[in-house]
């Protein structure tokens, strides 16, 4: 088990937990709406983080989402470990100003704690080949 520090910012903040043994991420409660307008919605979770070096939050949208009319903005959420402020979600409103959004007090998002490598770039004139190459986007054909 790895320890991370957490700071309540909200007096009515949870703090983040697995709902059932074997989940990945931890919910995140909703403690306050930071802005919304007829595009989007942003919220608050009422609590700061102190991630170890060496690992990143990653914020996904939970699997609920599918019962509101919401898409997380930015796709993923990555909390760095010297980011001490608020944890904070946007997400864009499919259905505009009618869109069903999270209410205060429901779980809005997930947070996933996980190490990364650290990896440094080598600049080379070339590079090696392999069967893919350049190919992008549909190169496989299928």
């Amino acid at each position: 088990m790895m320890q991370v520090k957490i700071k309540k910012l909200h007096p009515k903040a949870v703090i983040p937990n697995y709902s059932k043994p074997g989940d990945g991420g931890m919910d995140l409660v909703i403690t306050s709406i930071i802005n919304e307008n007829n595009l989007d919605i942003s919220y608050g979770f009422g609590v700061a983080l102190e991630i170890p070096e060496g690992y990143v939050g990653l914020v996904f949208p939970r699997s609920s989402i599918r019962k509101y009319d919401l898409i997380l903005s930015n796709c993923v959420g990555v909390i760095d470990s010297g980011y001490r402020g608020e944890l904070q979600a946007t997400f864009k409103k499919t259905q505009g100003l009618d869109s069903v959004s999270y209410k205060v007090g429901e779980r809005g998002a997930q947070i996933i704690i996980l190490p990364y490598p650290k990896i440094y770039m080598t600049e080379v004139p070339e590079l090696s080949s392999s069967d893919r190459g350049s190919g992008g986007f549909g190169s496989t054909g299928k």
